[in-house]
């Protein structure tokens, strides 16, 4: 059974840092495509970053150069690492794989609503 377990996570000051983890079981994460989303409530399902198989890793222009999207091969865990985080990330943030072409990009709302596997999701709050 396929599964991605999520970890990290909670409450950071402005400025802050926070590491979110997404660990899968059943799941290469090494070859396969994977993305980190976030949703508001009463806002949509977006896209925060992206990495594929192969070739570049996508993120957002909202969080280019605040937030890296790494790979442990050896846990079969990727991380997405907050740096200087705000108060516009605040959300509950999703780890996914295995979605279809177009979901990757333009994921339906809420966030697991796409067919793939998807992490249980974990609060992040940004707030002094």
């Amino acid at each position: 059974e396929y599964q991605l377990l999520q970890s990290g996570g909670g409450s950071v000051q402005p400025g802050g840092s926070l590491r979110l983890s997404c660990t899968a079981s059943g799941v290469p994460l090494g070859v396969s495509a994977m993305a980190w989303y976030r949703q508001v409530p009463g806002q949509k399902c977006e896209l925060v970053a992206r990495r594929p198989s192969d070739g570049f890793t996508y993120v957002d222009d909202s969080v280019k150069g605040r937030f890296t999207l790494s790979l442990d091969n050896a846990k079969n865990t990727v991380y997405l690492q907050m740096e200087r985080v705000k108060p516009e990330d605040t959300a509950v943030y999703y780890c996914a794989t295995g979605l279809q072409a177009r979901a990757w990009f333009l994921p339906a709302t809420p966030c697991g609503k796409d067919s793939g596997y998807w992490g249980q999701g974990t609060q992040v709050t940004v707030s002094s």
